[in-house]
């Protein structure tokens, strides 16, 4: 029976809206792709990221273009030689796991050899805002117990401060999304040390994170744009003490499982990461969280209506997906 492939473009809107250093969002933009055989179908999402040039048109262009491949049989393994890494990969790459694991009637970390999937606890991300804002925001989060806070460069010892106030026994994550420069950088610093910060993603552009080798890190440092789609960990460890893994830069579940070989080879701390996606995107992910030292899985978490049937959340505690959703 010939493999039937469907791609479509769906839009979520976002829980009072979305705000990080570079951008603000009002809407969850994804690819949703679908492999159909017979009775069995496997679901993958992606989230484009215009960071890397990615849009939704370019991400559905470079899907479209294997799925010649894709009804002749396109595997996991060889669809990595097949497309470069990124969100199109990812949809397609997580869509076949999901299909793989229907064929096969075994769940998704069976195929990988992995023991079953337990709960983990992940972030949950206050926008950049002003000081007051965040504060109020964070008082209405501060029984989660990790919370990711979302910078912008000058004025984040104040950001900072603000929420630790706010939230004083919740464990703190910041990310700049390569915000600092010199002229911030070591009183921002100095303000996550005092607020206890337990790490700091991302704080320079990629291009100028050389600076940060010659630095006494004094909190742990996390790469995220760092760590371009497509490449490895080589050389990270110099500047960095932990890598933020996101399945739409890796380009797929293969390719993440991976990373987190390298990274543990490495040495470094495990971060597992999003876009701003639903449940579909994030089922995949909950196999690399149980690995990860930290975990930001609350994409559905922001959103105003999850997809359906989507992942279970109690508070912070996020519950392995069911076979319904994904795997």
């Amino acid at each position: 029976m010939s493999l039937e492939v469907s791609i479509r473009a769906e839009r979520f809107e976002i829980a009072g809206g979305f705000r990080i250093s570079r951008e603000t969002r009002t809407h969850a933009q994804v690819v949703v792709v679908t492999l159909r055989d017979g009775a069995h179908a496997g679901h993958g999402e992606c989230v484009p990221y215009p960071r890397y040039g990615e849009s939704l048109d370019s991400v559905q262009a470079q899907i479209e273009a294997v799925v010649p491949d894709l009804k002749n049989g396109l595997t996991r393994d060889r669809l990595l030689g097949a497309m470069p890494a990124g969100a199109a990969r990812n949809a397609v790459d997580c869509a076949l796991w999901d299909l793989d694991a229907k064929r096969a009637g075994k769940r998704a970390h069976e195929l990988a050899g992995a023991a079953a999937l337990h709960p983990v606890t992940t972030a949950f991300t206050i926008s950049v805002d002003t000081p007051e804002a965040m504060a109020e925001k964070t008082r209405a989060a501060a029984h989660r117990p990790l919370l990711k806070i979302k910078l912008a460069g000058p004025g984040d010892d104040a950001r900072i401060a603000a929420v630790r106030a706010a939230a004083p026994d919740s464990t703190l994550i910041v990310d700049a999304n390569e915000a600092w420069d010199e002229s911030c950088f070591e009183t921002n610093m100095t303000a996550c040390e005092a607020a206890g910060v337990a790490l700091i993603e991302q704080p320079l552009p990629s291009a100028d994170d050389g600076l940060l080798a010659g630095l006494e890190r004094r909190v742990t440092i996390c790469a995220d744009e760092s760590l371009h789609p497509g490449s490895g960990i080589d050389g990270l460890k110099a500047r960095y003490d932990a890598v933020n893994i996101k399945l739409d830069k890796a380009g797929g579940l293969t390719a993440a499982l991976e990373l987190v070989k390298a990274a543990r080879a490495a040495d470094l701390k495990i971060m597992v990461g999003c876009m701003l996606g639903t449940s579909l995107a994030m089922a995949p992910a909950v196999l690399i969280a149980q690995a990860a030292d930290y975990v930001d899985l609350d994409g559905p978490l922001l959103l105003a209506e999850d997809r359906t049937p989507g992942l279970r959340f109690e508070g912070s505690t996020l519950f392995p997906p069911e076979p319904e959703l994904w795997g």
